[in-house]
């Protein structure tokens, strides 16, 4: 028998303010066509003035916990994949500890940009394995619109404000890999990548700078890590491609989930796509794609769901679940 951690709620929230993108014609030389063909999305969510992303990661964990049927005092860890947390410290995890009312337990950030989440749910799997705790709300939020180049239509388009939240609980398990909860998970980093993506501010420089990004060797970084490194996650488990009922990727560009699930040999009607509609929210977007599916009816219990991201650092990595 061993210890898995299994979901048992799953929520998400969007801010209210939507961006199409004919918004960016008036001031970038673009066209809602442009944007369409080379990423896919048509439009994103943008946080409203003195909206943090404590605040939408409080919406999220709250939707999750009432999903759940639970409360913040219910919850021993909450675990916020940001790379926009509202101050240099505290972690905004303290922040929606506060917020959800727990008053005992921990709480911390992971910062590995768009792989965030994924590196959120490993470190929750292994709290929860090690028996440090039994309930972990795991958290991605992002507000990225506030480190944007508006000049720059090649990042500027890209990006969107969100957050998502799962609630895992420590069951027991067989040890096979039809149990449900966690069953593997692989992570990555490569620092001489750094210079592919990345923010040119922060405590060195004494500005909180704004995102940038070579896309076209992020791209091809994308493909061949994103592949690998699913594939490894299952190998773990002795799984592959024909087990998997979802693919939850990052959703960073159409392009890219496209090519991975190719490469995969997943086809796309096993893809949940939300891109269209979120744009790339960073660490929220696997969250936010995992409610989605939920919502919509494509994930149900019981169903095999790979998740993968890749980000800036190079950070990249995947996690396979029985949901």
């Amino acid at each position: 028998m061993v210890t898995r951690a299994v979901v048992k709620g799953v929520g998400h929230y969007l801010p209210e303010r939507i961006v199409p993108n004919s918004e960016f014609e008036a001031s970038l030389d673009t066209s809602d066509e442009w944007i369409r063909s080379r990423s896919g999305i048509e439009r994103r969510h943008f946080a409203a003035e003195g909206q943090n992303t404590s605040d939408l990661a409080t919406r999220a964990a709250n939707a999750a916990l009432a999903d759940a049927g639970l409360t913040g005092a219910d919850i021993d860890a909450v675990i916020l994949a940001t790379s926009t947390s509202d101050f240099t410290f505290p972690s905004a995890a303290t922040m929606v500890q506060a917020a959800i009312g727990m008053r005992h337990g921990f709480a911390f950030d992971v910062q590995a940009v768009c792989a965030g989440f994924v590196y959120a749910l490993a470190n929750a799997n292994a709290l929860i394995m090690a028996g440090q705790a039994k309930r972990v709300l795991v958290i991605g939020a992002e507000t990225f619109s506030r480190i944007l180049d508006y000049t720059d239509r090649s990042t500027c388009v890209l990006f969107g404000d969100g957050a998502g939240a799962l609630v895992l609980e420590a069951e027991t398990g067989t040890g096979e890999s039809s149990d449900r909860g966690i069953l593997a998970t692989d992570l990555n980093s490569d620092g001489s990548y750094r210079d592919l993506l990345y923010v040119d501010g922060g405590i060195s420089t004494g500005t909180t700078g704004v995102l940038r990004m070579v896309g076209k060797e992020v791209f091809r970084h994308a493909v061949e890590k994103l592949a690998q490194t699913a594939h490894t996650a299952l190998d773990k488990v002795g799984l592959g491609a024909d087990d998997v009922d979802w693919v939850v990727p990052h959703q960073a560009n159409i392009r890219i989930i496209q090519s991975t699930a190719k490469k995969l040999g997943v086809p796309m009607d096993r893809v949940v796509v939300t891109v269209q509609d979120h744009g790339n929210t960073s660490a929220a977007s696997i969250p936010l794609a995992l409610s989605v599916g939920v919502a919509r009816g494509q994930i149900k219990r019981g169903d095999l769901v790979v998740t993968e991201a890749i980000g800036g650092g190079l950070a990249w990595g995947s996690v396979v679940l029985r949901w």
